[in-house]
């Protein structure tokens, strides 16, 4: 028998409606009596604070923000980025990119390296990791860093600590800041700078001392500076391609820093940078910033901006000039428009020790026949006023050296004429001036002297190979080549011979 027919014959229909009734009663009265006795314990539910391991949420970071790291090269760079995101899946980057919309609130926790930052997003706390980043390049002529992030600056170390990096785990990355890589003579000179991780705050050896808030940028002015050739190819304009986007609210910290350099291109530096310039092997403090380039950006060929690479070109970069040092002329004279009203000027450059003119006289006496106002002087280490000088002349001649590299002042559609002595010069010759100037809007003209016009002749019999064979010469190294051909040697030039070179000038000034 069931226990529902027991139950039916035991009490009559209405007995057990109201034993029903009763029931439901009783359960609602000790609810009640529970929730009552109960209710001080009770409180609201924890929010539940899910936090992402920092590593990932920087490796994340990485990938949505083109990872770039040129430590690796070619193939190898391919088959890491492959590895990264392989190892990153698609839901994390999701996350991270619809993290990042919606209200925020940021709260910085002072002096701590790699600080965290509480991010409040649609009602919900994420804590998050500042986004930081480090691209090393690693190029033909120059290698250099561009951090961002929690970054601190130790001169008496010469290193750049930078917060919590998983990109620099291999090790320390250590750069010249000096754009001639691959030239150890140049690097001999230079400090090494270290760029470090700092996985947490105990990890960095002080706090900071002095905070910046625009961007730095860690250049040496030692290498060959004092050469003009490597003072505007090394220094001046990767400086330019480098800082030119900050648009003066930058700082330069200078290592391995030359009174005498900062003098000759202050105004230069002025231009670049509205800020003093901190010697930076010289500083107690340890300078912090969220942004910090060590080294300079440059292209592999000299005195070239490559415009399809980058935002500015050589044209940009002689009008930057004309500019730091106000200079009045912009285009050369028109010879056709002018009507014979002015004369063409020609800056003969003047050299005293090496690779001079022995006959500038007779060459200032044909030019002046020709027509031409004539200009005589050496250059020194006041630009200013040697690119007054130059900007005022419309051709600009002298044998191959670090001074011809003034023609950057020369104005628009002005003619360069390079005399190049004996001993092979045409792979310098064309590689320093001839391709350099026609980047720069110049027309030039190369003028070969023969053997006769070398005062080499008077130092070696006519079968000696040093006449004969200069390439003999140059197998046996740089030092040899530069003691014969670059300091033993000046120029008597065939002043009938090079007066059809001035006579071409004439002509292209007339087009």
């Amino acid at each position: 028998m069931t226990y529902d027919t027991i139950f039916a014959r035991s009490f009559s229909r209405y007995d057990q409606k109201k034993l029903g009734y009763g029931a439901f009663l009783g359960c609602l009265l000790i609810a009640l009596s529970f929730c009552i006795v109960f209710k001080p314990y009770l409180g609201s539910l924890p929010v539940l604070n899910m936090r992402m391991p920092v590593d990932i949420g920087l490796k994340m970071l990485r990938i949505t923000n083109s990872y770039s790291f040129e430590k690796l090269r070619g193939d190898d760079i391919r088959s890491s980025m492959a590895t990264i995101v392989n190892e990153t899946s698609s839901s994390e980057i999701e996350m991270v990119e619809s993290d990042t919309t919606g209200t925020k609130e940021t709260i910085s926790n002072g002096n701590a390296i790699g600080s965290s930052t509480t991010t409040v997003i649609n009602n919900k706390n994420i804590t998050q990791k500042k986004e930081m980043k480090t691209l090393c390049h690693v190029e033909e002529r120059t290698e250099f860093c561009e951090m961002y992030g929690d970054i601190r600056v130790d001169g008496k170390t010469s290193t750049v600590f930078m917060a919590a990096d998983t990109m620099l785990e291999s090790g320390p990355w250590v750069i010249r800041p000096y754009s001639r890589r691959g030239d150890d003579q140049a690097f001999k000179r230079v400090t090494k700078w270290f760029i470090k991780s700092v996985v947490d705050a105990y990890e960095t050896p002080t706090q900071c001392d002095q905070r910046h808030n625009v961007p730095a940028i860690i250049f040496s002015t030692a290498g060959y500076a004092g050469n003009n050739f490597h003072d505007y190819t090394d220094i001046v304009l990767p400086l330019y391609l480098t800082s030119r986007q900050f648009e003066g609210e930058v700082k330069f910290l200078i290592t391995d820093k030359k009174p005498w350099w900062i003098k000759k291109f202050r105004n230069i530096l002025q231009k670049l940078s509205r800020y003093e310039l901190v010697d930076i092997d010289k500083e107690v403090n340890v300078h912090c910033f969220t942004s910090v380039t060590v080294g300079l950006k440059r292209y592999p060929q000299e005195l070239k901006i490559d415009s399809s690479k980058s935002p500015y070109s050589m044209k940009d970069f002689r009008k930057f000039l004309r500019s730091a040092y106000s200079l009045k002329k912009e285009n050369a004279i028109n010879m056709r428009d002018n009507g014979g009203k002015e004369r063409p000027r020609l800056f003969i450059l003047s050299r005293k020790n090496t690779r001079a003119f022995t006959n500038t006289n007779a060459i200032v006496g044909m030019a002046t026949r020709l027509g031409f106002e004539v200009v005589v002087t050496e250059v020194d280490s006041h630009v200013a006023k040697v690119a007054e000088m130059v900007n005022s002349c419309d051709v600009m001649m002298g044998v191959h050296g670090a001074g011809l590299t003034n023609m950057i002042f020369l104005p628009e559609n002005a003619i360069l004429i390079q005399v190049i002595p004996i001993g092979g010069f045409e792979w310098l010759a064309k590689t320093d001036f001839a391709e350099p100037s026609k980047e720069m809007n110049l027309r030039y003209i190369g003028y070969q002297i023969k053997t006769e016009e070398s005062t080499l002749i008077q130092q070696y019999p006519p079968d000696h190979e040093v006449l004969n064979d200069p390439y003999a010469i140059q197998r046996r190294g740089w030092h040899e080549f530069k003691s014969i051909y670059l300091q033993k040697q000046n120029v008597n030039l065939d002043v009938d011979r090079f007066r059809i070179t001035l006579l071409r000038a004439l002509d292209l000034l007339h087009q």
